[in-house]
C-alpha cells in the first residue's frame, strides 16, 4: 500500500525497502568474471569491488531473458534478479558451464535484499555500520540506478536484526507499493512489468544504463549492433511517458489509441505526489514517440483518457 510519509522519507531523506520480488544468484569460481563478459550486455571486468552495475541477458535474438543488477564482491559476482526467474535462470547459465572455473547457485531462499534509498542514504548507512559489520552483511552501491540507492545482502536469518539496526537509525521501512511510485515518476522500466521476454532493450529505453558498447562479444550483441549501428536505432515501438488528464489511473494493458486506431498498451501507471497528476508509461508505435503527440486511453465505462506523450523521466532524481 502506498505511504505518504514513506514517499517523504525516500524523497528527502532516506528509508528501506524490503525486496521480496528480487532473486540471489551466486556466480562463483575463478574464471566467473571472464565467463560471464561473454554473456552479459554490461561490462563484467571492469566493475570495481562492492560497486554495482545494471545489465541484462539476452537470447541470440536480442530479447530479453532477464534484467538484472551485477555486484562485485571479494569471492563472486551475485546476480540481483527478479525472484520469478531467478529459479529458470540459475538452470539456463548452469547448463552453459563447460570447461570453465565457474559455479552458479540460487541462493534466494537464504538472502534477504535490503534496499536502502533517498539522498541521506549514505548517511543512514554510515549511522548503523557497526551493527552492519556485525552481521556480516555486505553493502554495495549502485552507481547506473536513476535512483539513489544502496544494497545491503544479509542471511534471511539475520533479516530481522537488520531491520532492528535500520530503524534503530531512524530509517523507516517503507513499502514496494511505495517505492513502485518512485519508479514510475522517474521512468524506470520494471521487468515483467514493462518488459519481458520479448523485449528488445533498445525498446525499453535501457541502454545507456545497461549496455556497454565497447566490451566486446555478448550473446544478443549482433542485433543491438544491427540496430543501433545499421537501423538508426529504430524499433517498432519504444516505451514512453504518458501526462493522463483527469484523476483516474489507466490499468497496465489498457490500450493507448489515436484517431481510433490502437497504437500501443499501457504498462504501469500511478498518481505522482511530485507533479499532482497521472502518469504512465506505455510502449507506442514508433511513428507517435515524439513529445506532444496527443492520445487517448479508454477508461472506465464509457469514458476516455486524454494523454500526452512526454519525456523520461516524468521527475529527475538525483544521485548520490
Amino acid at each position: 500500500m502506498f505511504s505518504e510519509m514513506g514517499y517523504r522519507a525516500l524523497t528527502v531523506a532516506a528509508g528501506f525497502v524490503v525486496r521480496a520480488d528480487h532473486g540471489m544468484l551466486r556466480v562463483s569460481g575463478a574464471e566467473r568474471a571472464a565467463w560471464l563478459q561473454g554473456l552479459l550486455t554490461n561490462d563484467v571486468l571492469s566493475l570495481p569491488q562492492h560497486d554495482a552495475r545494471y545489465a541484462a541477458y539476452l537470447t541470440p535474438h536480442g530479447r530479453m531473458i532477464s534484467d538484472m543488477r551485477l555486484v562485485a564482491l571479494a569471492d563472486a559476482l551475485l546476480l540481483e534478479v527478479p525472484r520469478a526467474v531467478a529459479h529458470s535462470l540459475a538452470g539456463r547459465l548452469d547448463a552453459l558451464i563447460f570447461a570453465e572455473d565457474v559455479q552458479v547457485t540460487d541462493q534466494s531462499e537464504m538472502t534477504a535484499i535490503v534496499e536502502v534509498y533517498g539522498p541521506d542514504a549514505d548517511a543512514a548507512i554510515r549511522a548503523c555500520q557497526q551493527a552492519l559489520g556485525s552481521l556480516g552483511a555486505h553493502v554495495a552501491r549502485d552507481m547506473s540506478s536513476l535512483l539513489a540507492v544502496r544494497m545491503l545482502y544479509v542471511t534471511a536469518a539475520q533479516l530481522p536484526a537488520l531491520r532492528q539496526a535500520l530503524r534503530a537509525a531512524d530509517l523507516p521501512e517503507v513499502s514496494a507499493d511505495t517505492l513502485d511510485v518512485l519508479r514510475i515518476e522517474t521512468g524506470i522500466p520494471k521487468f515483467l512489468v514493462d518488459m519481458d521476454q520479448d523485449t528488445i532493450p533498445l525498446e525499453a529505453g535501457i541502454e545507456d544504463r545497461a549496455i556497454s558498447f565497447n566490451k566486446g562479444c555478448y550473446v544478443g550483441q549482433e542485433i543491438i549492433v544491427r540496430v543501433t549501428q545499421r537501423g538508426g536505432g529504430r524499433v517498432a515501438k519504444r516505451l514512453v511517458g504518458l501526462l493522463v488528464d483527469g484523476v483516474d489511473v489507466p490499468p497496465a494493458g489498457a490500450p493507448i489509441v489515436t484517431a481510433q486506431r490502437e497504437i500501443g498498451r499501457v504498462t504501469s501507471a500511478t498518481r505522482s505526489p511530485a507533479l499532482a497528476r497521472t502518469v504512465a508509461l506505455g510502449y507506442v508505435h514508433r511513428d507517435f514517440v515524439q513529445p506532444g503527440t496527443r492520445v487517448q486511453i479508454p477508461g472506465p465505462g464509457e469514458r476516455t483518457l486524454d494523454a500526452v506523450v512526454a519525456s523520461l523521466p516524468f521527475v529527475s532524481r538525483a544521485l548520490a
